[in-house]
């Protein structure tokens, strides 16, 4: 049996539905536009609500629900956790939500092509500063270096790049400011982009790509199609992603790393880390770079370390040495970076920022 034929609708009926719908589309896409300010207001107002009210929360739940002494071991890394952990969240995901929408203006592909072609003394300094607001993890280290090298970007200004980027992220930059306030921070950001670019520029003057895995240079990168433009909900939706996908990745280590300083904050002497990790020691600089080379972290997980550390009275050099060495020369980086890098390559590019690293552990630790 055939089924029947239904007749196919004239052009103008066909006008006058899309016609029909058109308000209503049209209304659709007006809605969010109409209410994105007053969404995002609203939102910024709880944000701040919820910021303010951290301290006495903390206080009273140690307090009043846990009737925890605060002058107790136990009391005191309660306290240093539930202050810690939202005040933590809460400043990640702020600027996790305004760095997404910065990055829409930074894609890997306008990276590559800011930086192909640079000298390599200002070429060092673009990218540098470029790795800070750029997205970049351990596991996009490969793919990054092959685009770089194949658009024609100079083997020490690559690695002017792939030393800031996970070293000076945004992530690092605002939980510093509000954990540690922004003397620490210009002091971190400062050193880690001067042992970015200078690094960056005696591997370039030392003439290693000779070192680079032959296979590399044979991948060729195609350009690509131009990325489009993205309108203002596209930028606000990316930001939203970023928080999603970062926070959902990070929270482990965060919480991880918040129980540890609060154990540090609460149960090991003061007198015992300034022993340790004081400026009399001259060891702890070197010592503090060891311990955090093999270290998987990341500077949302480290930092509220460095804060307990801190305030135990360790020395900031040390502290400071021990944070660079667990961003900048993790294991696992090393052991992926090694896929695209030679062993002379990949030791000198390890010994080098090492050696920017204590340095910058010792000058601290003599001057302050």
């Amino acid at each position: 049996m055939s089924l029947p034929v239904l007749p196919a609708p004239s052009p103008g009926a066909a006008a006058e539905a899309a016609h029909a719908e058109e308000p209503g589309r049209r209304r659709a896409r007006r809605l969010p536009a109409r209410y994105r300010a007053v969404a995002l207001g609203l939102a910024a107002l709880a944000w701040v609500g919820l910021y303010v009210v951290i301290a006495p929360f903390s206080e009273w739940l140690a307090g009043d629900v846990f009737g925890l002494d605060a002058r107790s071991h136990v009391g005191s890394a309660v306290r240093f956790f539930v202050f810690e952990t939202p005040k933590v969240f809460l400043l990640l995901v702020a600027v996790v939500y305004v760095i997404g929408i910065i990055r829409t203006f930074f894609t890997p592909e306008r990276t590559r092509a800011l930086l192909a072609g640079r000298r390599e003394a200002v070429g060092n300094v673009l990218a540098a500063m470029l790795g800070i607001v750029t997205p970049f993890c351990s596991c996009s280290a490969v793919p990054l270096f092959i685009g770089f090298v194949e658009s024609g970007v100079p083997l020490g200004v690559t690695f002017s790049f792939l030393i800031s980027a996970p070293m000076i992220n945004e992530v690092a930059v605002v939980l510093l400011l509000g954990l540690v306030g922004p003397g620490v921070t210009a002091l971190y950001v400062g050193t880690g982009l001067t042992i970015a670019i200078v690094s960056g520029w005696v591997i370039g003057r030392l003439r290693l790509e000779r070192h680079v895995e032959s296979w590399v240079y044979s991948v060729k990168v195609g350009a690509g199609a131009q990325p489009r433009e993205l309108s203002m909900p596209e930028r606000l939706r990316a930001g939203a992603t970023a928080v999603r996908e970062i926070v959902g990745k990070v929270w482990p280590y965060i919480v991880g790393g918040i129980a540890i300083g609060a154990w540090i904050h609460g149960y090991v002497p003061e007198r015992a880390l300034a022993g340790i990790l004081g400026k009399g020691a001259w060891w702890a600089v070197p010592a503090a770079v060891l311990i955090g080379v093999p270290m998987y972290s990341n500077a949302a997980g480290i930092i509220p370390i460095v804060q307990a550390l801190l305030g135990k009275g360790a020395a900031l050099g040390s502290v400071l040495a021990f944070m660079m060495a667990v961003t900048a020369l993790s294991l696992p980086e090393m052991v992926i970076l090694r896929k695209v890098l030679r062993p002379r390559l990949l030791a000198a590019f390890a010994g080098i920022v090492a050696l920017g690293i204590i340095a910058v552990g010792y000058l601290f630790n003599a001057l302050l």
